[in-house]
């Protein structure tokens, strides 16, 4: 039997001890009860997935239809994607390998005018569903891709422009919803409270999943394996005292209060890269606020031992690492005994045997500078798996966000630069924001051409 693990032997180093925690550990009891509270009343919907019964059930049902096309344009940004590119590029890594002619999923998540237009002309139009992901309905970055794509669509299609549109969005209100229900779209919802960012374990992520043919089913599995515990807590704070997430929490806030303002996400699973990103935004959106909150580094081994792990180990002492592995990756090619003596220690090793020494190389070269390090190991990489560490890294943001004193689930300084972009297109409503605008640009530019 394989098991994940993590490894504290090298948590507690630099400037931060055991003690440390102490100021945070204590508050276990008063967090669990609201953390029960919360739970009960489906505030934390990524834990206890009150919604699961009703997703499979719809998910069951639509993944023929999504399986019948062989493209997938999914409009949407943020949380609305970078958890399904996570999952897409640890498990569906064939798209991106020579002579792929399978399905073929592509995210759109980003203004990127000229991607867009390169989509439209070379995608079929006919073989294409495109799916559109916004919680509030009124994102305008994934609006305006889906105002170009119905064009697109139905320019090619006519009528049957409508069979080929999936939208994922609150299941009462805002613009999409008014849509789906006005044209009769396929459409799945996003539950209440689960924002963007703790979103990829419901039809926001897992229907790109089973387009692609994941077993969405075991990331579900996982996810609910992890919060399990967490779910008939007593009157004490014991269950809660114990599970991982609580520790790298008090972990995590040890180390922002002695001052390591940043947290390396270093991945040694490559299909799992991507997971840098995802918990970047998580970690990143979710706790700045206030002036507080360390900023997450996405870093992928081995790669970025010839970049940034220079600044990581000989820059300012003021990061700590969760470094992702697995001892369960494929070894890979074996080497042949003809290789120059200067080589001879690689005859007859595999060339996965080099990620597994550089991994084991980076966290000992990160012990020894005093960097605080947990290794997060995975025993196995499939999805339901991921579905554990996901859920883990949430939990664990919410909880470092209520040890912080702040909301982990809001995100009220993205709003003014959506509302600065609204108010410079034109939109109606935003006096304030067009005075600051003119402002901005009355200003005396000082400029120098290089």
């Amino acid at each position: 039997m394989t098991i994940n693990t993590l490894d504290w032997t090298s948590a507690w180093n630099g400037r931060v001890s055991k003690a440390d925690a102490a100021p945070f550990d204590i508050r276990c009891g008063d967090l669990a009860l609201r953390l029960a509270t919360e739970i009960r009343a489906n505030r934390l919907p990524f834990i206890n997935l009150p919604y699961r019964e009703e997703l499979e059930k719809d998910l069951e049902a639509q993944t023929p239809w999504l399986q019948s096309f062989e493209h997938m344009l999914l409009l949407g940004i943020g949380g609305s994607a970078l958890g399904a590119r996570a999952l897409q590029k640890a498990f569906y890594p064939q798209q991106d390998r020579p002579c792929h002619n399978g399905r073929s999923l592509w995210i759109a998540d980003n203004v990127d005018a000229a991607t867009l237009d390169a989509w439209f002309e070379l995608l079929p139009p006919e073989k294409t569903v495109v799916v559109v992901i916004s919680k509030s309905g009124g994102t305008i970055e994934t609006l305006s891709q889906y105002f170009l794509a119905r064009l697109w669509l139905q320019k090619s299609l006519g009528d049957d422009w409508k069979r080929h549109v999936m939208l994922i969005t609150d299941e009462a209100k805002g613009y999409l919803r008014q849509e789906a229900n006005a044209l009769g779209l396929a459409s799945m919802p996003v539950p209440d409270y689960l924002g963007g960012r703790y979103s990829v374990l419901s039809a926001v992520g897992l229907v790109p999943a089973a387009f692609l043919g994941m077993d969405w089913k075991a990331l579900i599995r996982g996810a609910l394996a992890v919060g399990a515990p967490l779910l008939n807590m007593g009157a004490g704070a014991s269950e809660l005292h114990r599970h991982p997430s609580w520790k790298l929490a008090v972990w995590n806030s040890a180390l922002m209060a002695k001052g390591y303002s940043q947290i390396i996400f270093f991945s040694y699973v490559p299909l799992w890269a991507q997971f840098g990103l995802w918990f970047t935004q998580l970690w990143a959106e979710s706790l700045g606020k206030e002036g507080k909150g360390s900023m997450p580094l996405p870093a992928v081994g081995v790669t970025d031992q010839h970049s940034t792990q220079q600044m990581f180990l000989d820059g300012p002492r003021d990061k700590a690492c969760l470094l992702l592995s697995s001892p369960s990756l494929s070894r890979g090619s074996q080497f042949g005994n003809d290789l120059p003596e200067e080589w001879a220690y690689l005859r007859g090793a595999h060339f996965g045997d080099l990620l597994q020494a550089e991994g084991l190389g980076t966290q000992m070269a990160l012990t020894k500078t005093g960097t605080p390090l947990i290794e997060l190991r995975m025993g196995r990489t499939g999805e339901e798996e991921a579905g554990r560490l996901m859920a883990l890294l949430e939990i664990t943001t919410v909880l470092t966000g209520w040890l912080l004193d702040i909301n982990p689930l809001d995100q009220p300084a993205v709003e003014l630069g959506k509302r600065l972009a609204n108010a410079r297109l034109g939109a109606q409503g935003y006096a304030e924001e067009s005075a600051d605008l003119e402002a901005f640009l009355g200003r005396a530019p000082e400029q120098q051409e290089f």
